[in-house]
């Protein structure tokens, strides 16, 4: 994993756990969504079940399909009554990286969700595209949500970066053709991350400016 500058003329973020440090938001609400289904789910099967897809943690709580209808209606109503913030230095970052390059938002999270949030820490501005779960016809770590991002940007995957926290993030931009900077962040993924060795990996956000350079 390389620490020399990578170039680059895009900039593309995973949201939940690279910006948003919404690990406990997302664990509290699968609880009470659980709980309500009659579904013994505790802290350490998250830890131990999490993935961006939240079909894939349905399945691992062995949730009949029949519910995850209902599942998804009764997470949102519990994650509406969280209160995530972002992650330290995100805001600075991202107005430092809006100088010098072309950046967006590439996340599995439903754009119910995830705009309001974005725009909700004004951050809005500063990205020219935002690809939410149902903006793709597959979800990570399928390439599909990121090529729809390169698309929209009129950018070649060569040009771009795809910055996230999760092996899945990982995968996804290797499948596109686009390089990956893992970030430590509050989601228990480090250690998958670090498996699939992305072109680097930072123990915080903070230090994402100074491992990038533009590229006209």
């Amino acid at each position: 994993m390389t620490r020399t500058r990578l170039p680059a003329r895009v900039v593309l973020f995973d949201w939940d756990g690279t910006l948003l440090d919404s690990c406990r938001a997302d664990a509290g609400a699968y609880v009470e969504m659980f709980r309500i289904l009659g579904v013994r789910w505790s802290a350490s099967d998250f830890e131990r079940h999490y993935s961006p897809d939240w079909y894939r943690v349905y399945r691992a709580a062995r949730l009949p399909r029949a519910q995850w209808a209902l599942a998804d209606r009764l997470w949102r109503r519990a994650y509406k009554r969280q209160n995530p913030a972002l992650l330290p230095g995100a805001r600075s970052v991202v107005r430092t990286l809006h100088r010098s390059f072309r950046l967006g938002v590439v996340s599995s999270g439903s754009g119910w969700r995830v705009r309001p949030q974005i725009r909700g820490f004004e951050l809005a501005r500063y990205f020219s595209v935002c690809v939410c779960s149902e903006d793709a016809r597959r979800r990570k770590p399928d390439p599909a949500p990121l090529k729809v991002a390169l698309r929209r940007l009129h950018a070649e995957p060569n040009e771009a970066v795809y910055v996230g926290d999760s092996p899945e993030d990982v995968e996804m931009a290797r499948r596109a053709g686009v390089r990956s900077i893992g970030v430590l962040g509050p989601f228990p993924t480090a250690a998958k991350l670090r498996a699939q060795s992305p072109e680097a990996i930072l123990p915080s956000v903070r230090e994402l400016p100074r491992l990038l350079v533009t590229v006209e």
